[in-house]
């Protein structure tokens, strides 16, 4: 299936965004492990648009988990999670049905699906159904907590102004911070700034992207399926599902092109336990974890929905034509997104552990 992902637990997700509801499964989870529903909620509140910066659609988006939990802790069976779409207005899509809206999945869709899909808001190409991840990423999430893993991710760039870099040194408490945030920044002062830039492209009718920073803190060595089921292939995997991502680097990333190898390598030193004087490679060697933080950079490109006249198509009569897209998008995603990005990795680290777990590594 398409829309499943996942070894020894799986995700599968299903709905349109402008369909009833939307929903995600996730089966293999352990039996009983006991579920903060209120957790669910408040990560469910990072993904809410909130203000001028985000799209005017709100959605109350009310968690129903509908089976494999009971009095509050899993079952064993497969776990189903249904969210109500109760805000749509999908009016606003009929007029330019045939317009292929640029940086859109339209054309594509149009050519794979031969005009069966649900056009309305992007269909099951929507950012919409990353709800649904986050409530499932959620639990994940919770029970990486139970072992001591914690996951946090900030807004390290919007459009060309950038914030700190995560501190090695101070990772955990920066990502308790991060993830009480609406706005997730490590530099309050450049909180303003960035809200600035993303006021000013929705009054110029267009939109701005960036770059969100990852740290993953004590998450065991040892961990990784090479080859093709090696820590950076099942992440990158997951978040280039992400619509709008466009990048995912490790550590140096791109930054590996202009070093030595001398710079590049991490040297291994012994304290209590045998870690690396660096951490270029985060946290990441041969695909396996070695027991350092994980640091990730994931690109998400500005949201192509943008109210500025653009050239199209019209896909039924095959003439050039005008569009204007109506409806309501946001100029700037980052700060919905990067709870998803959390959620998304969430799931990959979790389901490489019962990986682990299957060999005889669960502790």
């Amino acid at each position: 299936m398409k829309n499943q992902i996942g070894n020894n637990i799986s995700m599968t997700l299903f709905g349109e965004s402008h369909g009833p509801c939307i929903g995600i499964t996730l089966d293999g989870l352990p039996a009983g492990f006991k579920i903060d529903e209120e957790r669910i909620q408040q990560d469910m509140n990072q993904r809410k648009a909130k203000g001028k910066i985000s799209t005017q659609r709100h959605e109350e988006d009310k968690v129903e988990i509908v089976s494999g939990y009971f009095e509050g802790y899993t079952t064993g069976s497969a776990l189903t999670i249904l969210i109500q779409n109760q805000n749509t207005r999908s009016a606003d899509y009929k007029k330019t049905q045939y317009r292929l809206r640029p940086g859109h999945a339209d054309y594509t869709a149009y050519e794979k699906y031969k005009g069966f899909q649900d056009y309305r808001g992007g269909g099951h190409f929507s950012g919409r159904l990353t709800a649904c991840i986050v409530a499932a990423g959620s639990i994940c999430r919770q029970i990486l907590e139970s072992k001591n893993v914690y996951i946090g991710t900030h807004l390290k760039q919007v459009h060309h102004i950038l914030d700190d870099s995560f501190d090695e040194k101070n990772l955990y408490n920066q990502i308790q911070a991060v993830n009480h945030m609406d706005f997730a920044i490590l530099n309050p002062e450049k909180k303003e700034e960035m809200i600035q830039c993303i006021e000013r492209a929705a009054s110029n009718k267009d939109s701005v992207g960036g770059i969100l920073e990852t740290a993953i803190i004590n998450y065991p060595s040892g961990i990784g399926e090479p080859f093709f089921d090696s820590i950076e292939s099942i992440l990158s995997h997951l978040l280039f599902s992400i619509p709008a991502v466009k990048g995912v680097s490790f550590g140096e990333g791109f930054g590996f092109a202009s070093l030595y190898g001398s710079q590049a390598n991490d040297a291994f030193v012994y304290t209590d336990r045998i870690q690396t004087k660096t951490n270029h490679n985060a946290g990441i060697n041969g695909g396996i974890s070695n027991g350092m933080p994980i640091l990730i950079h994931t690109c998400v490109k500005p949201t192509p929905s943008i109210f500025k006249e653009q050239e199209s198509v019209d896909y039924q009569t095959k003439e050039n034509v005008k569009l204007v897209i109506q409806g309501r998008h946001d100029p700037c995603i980052l700060h919905r997104a990067r709870v998803v990005v959390d959620s998304m990795v969430a799931f990959g680290l979790l389901d490489l552990w019962m990986s682990d777990k299957a060999n005889g590594g669960w502790v």
